[in-house]
């Protein structure tokens, strides 16, 4: 049995899609609501690392809080982008899956297959 973490949100559709997936393939699952559980700098860092993107493209550039907070200003550094992250978790893209050392975004939800 392969044992998984996701990074979810129970009131997005993908997230759950992802996880029903995830459910029919058998996994042992641990569940990350990172709404009420913010990631840390770390921990971001390294779904940085594992995914292979930089901290921008890891996130959701369609919220309110991006706009509101200039995220879109190309000036801004990698550092920068992955504090606003900490400080307002709902910028980061949803799901992820960490397996076997690896990360992949459920957007589509079958793109977590390649890691299981």
């Amino acid at each position: 049995m392969t044992m998984v973490s996701i990074i979810h949100n129970p009131r997005c559709s993908k997230s759950r899609q992802t996880l029903a997936l995830l459910e029919e393939r058998d996994c042992e699952i641990q569940i990350v609501e990172y709404l009420k559980f913010p990631l840390n700098k770390s921990e971001i860092e390294d779904l940085l690392t594992k995914l292979g993107l930089s901290a921008r493209e890891l996130m959701r550039t369609k919220e309110t809080e991006y706009k509101e907070q200039g995220l879109a200003n190309t000036k801004l550094t990698e550092e920068q982008l992955i504090q606003a992250i900490v400080d307002t978790p709902k910028l980061l893209e949803r799901p992820i899956v960490l397996a076997n050392d690896k990360a992949a975004i459920g957007r589509p939800p079958e793109n977590v297959l390649a890691i299981l």
